[in-house]
């Protein structure tokens, strides 16, 4: 039997299968630990021929980002503007909640990649056809995106992980409270979040709500002359 015989042929190496590898990296450890040579590592190859495919460090996250991109629904020009960009937001956080890497990346790119472009100029067509303004539509990206990317910032630092972590973490936070002390918080706590049903994930959808209705009357006022 010759050496090669039972050994496992690799896969070639290519650009994408570079970057989906280091998408999984940081998925599992974070972006702090990712290098050209635990990524080579991990892929075991020598960290030489991942330049062959990926310049650098920063192409590297230059596709990283752009395969995330990609997962975000693409909203689409002509039909209902809100359900689309409601509908590209809820995509959009779920993806970032499993990228958790990316929150802070993804409008950092000098050099994005065209999947981030795509859908930047999806959200902006979808705009346009609804009858926004060009600077109405800039105003109307940059606060969606600012719900997004903020309420992911804020979701992903919370010191719990669900609504029965929330629970148990309010209560601990009471507990130690000297009575008759922050009332309007104890109150908050105690007719809210300890309710059931309840689950700080919610509040993204209301607060996409509201801005999806100002948005709506800028839109209209601006329409209506």
């Amino acid at each position: 039997m010759g050496n090669g015989a039972g050994r496992a042929k690799r896969p070639a190496l290519s650009g994408e299968r570079i970057l989906r590898a280091a998408v999984e990296l940081a998925d599992r450890d974070g972006l702090a630990p990712l290098t050209m040579r635990s990524l080579a590592r991990h892929l075991g190859v020598e960290a030489m021929s991942l330049y062959h495919h990926v310049a650098s460090k920063d192409a590297l996250l230059d596709g990283m980002v752009d395969l995330v991109f990609a997962e975000f629904h693409h909203p689409r020009r002509g039909g209902d503007w809100a359900a689309e960009l409601r509908l590209r937001a809820h995509s959009a956080r779920a993806v970032l909640l499993r990228h958790p890497w990316a929150v802070g990346l993804m409008n950092s790119r000098s050099a994005p990649g065209l999947e981030t472009l795509r859908h930047h100029d999806a959200v902006l067509g979808c705009l346009r056809a609804a009858g926004f303004s060009v600077p109405l539509a800039a105003h109307a990206f940059a606060v969606l995106d600012a719900h997004l990317y903020g309420f992911v910032v804020q979701e992903l630092s919370l010191p719990f992980r669900g609504p029965d972590e929330a629970s148990g973490v309010t209560a601990r936070i009471l507990g130690g409270l000297p009575p008759g002390a922050l009332p309007h918080l104890v109150e908050l706590a105690t007719q809210h979040v300890l309710q059931p049903g309840y689950d700080f994930g919610d509040e993204f959808g209301y607060g996409l709500d509201l801005v999806l209705e100002g948005l709506e009357r800028r839109r209209a006022a601006e329409a209506g002359g």
